[in-house]
């Protein structure tokens, strides 16, 4: 079925030619051009306009951390801002630096207030689909207050319509409420691990308030008060929060759901259970304790159990505190410090807007792409449901060569239709020109093992083989299609083929949540 192409034809404006430039620029970078005819050019479970009130709409229809689907086609970048933090996690180590690893905390420059804008506006006028700012460390931005607000204060005096956000731990949250709601700090992020404090002295070692260290229980205490007096703050006043936790087996995963439940009666928006990173080498004391972090099966049945009573977050890449581009992407060192202050930066607001209501038809045509093929099960109930891993750069289409993925999403497929559910880090396959078998068979296939097909704009025939022979099926056939769409008709000729007898349906083995760096080309 082919798919709808976005003209420009419609886009008149004084910064047209400009506008031109950036799509070919940005599309180069991406991996194809947009004379191809390839048409290249939700709140976080997919929620649409016609879901949310006008006026949470409008905050989240641009924004790739709140809304699983303007991930595909929005970017957000990261400034490293706020290095103090006055509280210490077992699962975290700001020392820590890898240029190919994309853990929180990390980051390779850290920069002035000054710096941040500049950087700021270098990314926007070059990543015209840059919608958000925001600030996440790598310590926390509320114990670095003076350089977080002085941050927001520049970025919003010179790029006005750009999103700003911090993320925090919530310890100091309540004393900065109101010069957050001054600066229009539309979304707030909270890491929330626990809510009993019982639960977090195995998580925190020490907290850091009122010029007095506590440790242990009384600490876990605190640090919990202050973080649901800060979210009930925040949302009384319309500021959407988002709360991440951390899946840690053993200590808090069955606790989480009374930590969603606690959050979503304080109002959250959105709430973002993580596997925890606990890799060696990255000296964290559950790395070196040997604490694992979740399988596959065990994050996705804990967000599923609590999905029926708020909103969940599945497309979080647990981004660095410098990451710049889409998520799943990292194009941060483009933007060093050095190359930034060389930079002719003219920040073109209208060539920004343009190339954004060009995202909106693209939006529109895929929403429209999948109803039309959501309509063909009308009436189709079936208990059978499948995973498939899609290959993609983004845009919302199967636009990855496997053998250059560095992740693959993961959708769920059943009679009502196709949801995002998550995604996989796994090495490169493709290397100097040559497959490694070793990267197919220790991280690809390990990594999506649950999934009884993946979806890929070119596949070899080695691999394809490989993957078969591990009951996988490599998909091509849907190159540069929309991905909901596609996988809802491949998931009608699957149920087609189990009714037919020539599938038989059975549950598949769990897959591994890759942990580290992946290894880069």
């Amino acid at each position: 079925m082919a798919s709808p192409i976005i003209s420009l034809s419609s886009i008149a404006a004084p910064g047209r030619a400009k506008l031109d430039e950036l799509l070919q620029q940005v599309a180069e970078h991406k991996g194809c051009g947009t004379s191809s005819g390839s048409g290249k050019a939700s709140c976080g479970t997919g929620a649409g306009q016609g879901d949310l009130s006008p006026e949470v709409w409008e905050k989240v229809k641009n924004h790739p951390c709140y809304s699983e689907e303007a991930h595909h086609h929005y970017a957000r970048m990261h400034v490293a801002v706020a290095p103090a933090c006055n509280i210490q996690c077992n699962y975290c180590n700001r020392k820590y630096d890898c240029a190919n690893e994309s853990r929180p905390g990390v980051v390779s420059e850290k920069l002035t207030p000054e710096q941040a804008a500049k950087k700021v506006l270098a990314v926007a006028s070059t990543i015209p689909q840059m919608t958000v700012l925001g600030i996440a460390g790598p310590g926390d931005p509320l114990a670095n207050p003076e350089k977080t607000f002085q941050t927001f204060e520049l970025i919003s005096k010179t790029a006005p319509d750009i999103k700003l956000c911090l993320s925090t731990n919530g310890l100091m949250l309540p004393d900065h409420v109101d010069t957050i709601e001054s600066f229009n700090v539309d979304h707030v992020t909270i890491t929330i691990n626990m809510v009993d404090p019982d639960v977090g002295a195995q998580i925190y070692p020490w907290i850091f308030y009122k010029n007095k260290r506590y440790k242990g229980r009384e600490a876990a205490q605190i640090l919990s008060e202050r973080q649901l007096q800060g979210l009930e703050m925040l949302t009384e006043r319309g500021i959407l929060c988002k709360v991440n936790s951390v899946m840690i087996p053993g200590i808090n995963d069955e606790h989480l759901v009374e930590v969603n439940r606690a959050v979503k009666s304080r109002g959250a928006f959105l709430h973002n259970i993580m596997p925890l990173i606990s890799a060696p080498e990255h000296g964290t004391v559950f790395g070196l304790n040997g604490q694992r972090g979740p399988s596959a099966q065990e994050l996705k049945a804990l967000q599923d159990s609590c999905e029926g009573e708020m909103n969940m977050m599945r497309h979080c890449r647990q981004c660095r505190a410098d990451a710049v581009g889409l998520l799943g992407e990292d194009r941060s060192a483009e933007f060093t410090t050095e190359n930034v202050m060389a930079m002719e930066v003219e920040y073109d607001l209208e060539s920004r807007q343009a190339y954004q209501a060009v995202v909106e038809q693209e939006r529109q045509a895929k929403a429209a792409a999948k109803q039309a093929e959501l309509e063909t099960m009308a009436g189709e109930h079936s208990d059978v449901k499948i995973l498939v891993a899609v290959a993609t750069k983004g845009s919302g289409r199967i636009n990855e060569h496997f053998g250059h993925a560095t992740e693959f999403q993961i959708y769920e497929a059943s009679t009502a239709g196709a949801k995002f559910v998550g995604h996989r880090r796994v090495d490169l396959y493709c290397q100097g020109g040559y497959g490694e078998e070793e990267a197919l068979e220790s991280t690809i296939i390990r990594a999506i093992n649950d999934c009884a097909a993946v979806f890929v704009a070119k596949i070899g025939g080695c691999p394809k083989e490989s993957l078969k022979a591990a009951g996988i099926d490599a998909v091509d056939r849907y190159a540069f299609e929309y991905i909901e769409q596609s996988v809802i008709a491949y998931y009608r000729d699957y149920l087609e083929q189990v009714r037919g007898g020539a599938i038989v349906h059975g549950a598949r083995g769990d897959a591994e949540i890759r942990q580290g760096a992946f290894v880069a080309a």
